[in-house]
């Protein structure tokens, strides 16, 4: 879909949503518990480019969902963040 800033966006092969990208950074990240260990500027730059990949598809409302571990549901072990949107979205509260 797009990519910059040392990130990349995608569509997910196995959609759960009428919208459903995955966002990753291009360098090996293993989950979002390493996050904490990012500088503050590349924390930033990955949820505005979260937040810019929502906005490019047109989604006006949307879910992220980052799944950490795999008692949560991880199965790939490079972090990405799910963005889910369009009609018919399950909501997850």
């Amino acid at each position: 879909m797009h990519a910059g800033d040392g990130f990349v966006a995608i569509r997910d092969i196995a959609p759960k949503a009428p919208t459903h990208l995955l966002v990753l950074p291009e360098r090996h990240v293993d989950t979002f518990r390493d996050v904490a260990a990012f500088p503050d500027d590349e924390a930033g730059r990955m949820l505005r480019f979260v937040a810019e990949t929502a906005a490019l598809a047109g989604l006006e409302d949307y879910q992220v969902i980052v799944n950490v571990g795999p008692g949560a549901g991880q199965t790939v072990f490079h972090l990405h963040w799910h963005v889910l949107g369009g009609a018919g979205l399950e909501r997850f509260e």
